[in-house]
């Protein structure tokens, strides 16, 4: 097995859900040591969605890489393992609401006084201070908080969301970035000692607000929904075949234009000086959009897609995962992978990105609860046989 960029870091995964954890399951696929704690019950994720058994099938992705051990982290006992693993880390990842590990006895500075080198990433919806720093913050309203919401779906229509926990996986990006960052300027310093990393999701969905808050403040624009659109760049929308598919297509610069317009059989508006630049097009987007339709509505969507690629135009389908499993750039990219799911063969996605000389792998999928309490217990903390019968009684872990 070749080497992968993390193999020698260690990462104590504190939280639930999908923020948090994802951050964990990103650093664990590209060799991270990642112990990740439980309550006895488990993860919810375990439960949520489409089932396998008595396991969801989305914690067979979210859960991969990971040494999974139960602590009770409400009672003393646990809180005081807790914070014995945590001295043998490099990384912590938190995301319960802030607050709670100071409650819980177990702030960054008490780690830190244990372990100076440890980097702790604090993950939560609003962020560890502020005035709604307390307030919980799931995706769907971080989503809506942090602005995406606001400019997703129809105008005048109620706003959409994907149907994706959207706003966690962002979030998780972010604190796995931060993280990264973290590492590398511990490394570069040389001085051994960690920091502490604030990521919150709604920031990391303001993150990708674009030009929306230099619009605001020098013209006084607020940027609305625009439905299968995007406002300023002409033509940019999904079309109707003849067959019942769609197509997107985006061609929104001057020569892609006018290669589109020469195929869909009217270079009239190809060459009309009205629309020689984007600026133009944007005035007169419906009237491009309605032509465009037109076209697209004569032909299937293979056919459509045929003659945009022969003119070097971007457009593609719309794909579901059933349209994913069976194309051939999908597979030729290495996308899937498989693992034994309870005793049978399962694709689950590959993760990116792509390293060509230190790849990520998934080592094994999400495991049962509390499969490796008694090797990290024993192995990392030197528990006894007996200290984990005594703690097994007393239902700790």
């Amino acid at each position: 097995m070749s080497a992968r960029p993390l193999d020698d870091l260690r990462v104590l995964e504190m939280g639930q859900l999908m923020a948090g954890p994802f951050a964990g399951t990103v650093l664990g696929y590209f060799g991270a040591e990642v112990i990740k704690i439980e309550p006895p019950e488990g993860d919810p994720v375990r439960r949520f969605r489409k089932m396998d058994g008595d396991t969801s099938l989305w914690w067979s992705t979210l859960g991969r890489n990971k040494k999974c051990i139960t602590l009770d982290l409400r009672r003393e006992e646990g809180r005081a393992l807790a914070r014995r693993l945590a001295g043998e880390c490099d990384v912590l990842i938190e995301n319960f609401r802030p607050g709670t590990l100071e409650k819980w006895g177990l702030a960054p500075e008490v780690l830190e006084a244990d372990n100076p080198k440890l980097i702790v990433a604090r993950v939560s919806g609003f962020g560890q201070t502020g005035p709604y720093a307390s307030q919980p913050g799931y995706a769907s309203v971080c989503e809506a908080f942090g602005g995406l919401r606001y400019v997703t779906g129809n105008p005048g229509e109620p706003p959409v969301r994907a149907n994706l926990s959207l706003g966690d996986s962002l979030c998780g990006l972010h604190a796995a970035l931060g993280i990264l960052l973290a590492l590398l300027h511990r490394e570069r310093t040389g001085a051994g000692r960690g920091q502490r990393i604030d990521v919150s999701i709604f920031e990391s969905v303001y993150n990708l607000m674009e030009a929306v808050v230099p619009e605001y403040d020098r013209l006084g624009e607020v940027r609305q929904p625009s439905g299968s659109t995007i406002t300023g760049v002409v033509p940019s929308n999904t079309y109707p075949c003849a067959d019942g598919q769609q197509v997107v297509i985006g061609a929104n610069g001057e020569s892609l234009y006018r290669r589109l317009m020469a195929a869909a059989g009217r270079e009239d508006l190809g060459n009309d000086p009205r629309l020689a630049s984007n600026e133009g097009r944007v005035e007169h987007q419906e009237e491009i959009d309605r032509a465009i339709a037109a076209w697209t509505s004569t032909l299937t969507r293979e056919q459509v897609l045929h003659l945009l690629e022969v003119a070097k135009v971007p457009a593609g389908p719309i794909y579901s995962v059933a349209d994913m499993a069976t194309d051939p750039h999908y597979r030729a990219r290495g996308l899937f992978e498989k693992v034994e799911w309870g005793g049978r063969a399962l694709e689950i996605p590959a993760m990116m990105p792509k390293l060509e000389d230190t790849p990520g792998r998934t080592e094994w999928p999400g495991p049962t609860i509390g499969a490796h309490t008694r090797e990290v217990l024993t192995g990392l903390l030197k528990l006894t046989d007996e200290e984990l019968a005594d703690l097994e009684g007393r239902a700790v872990i």
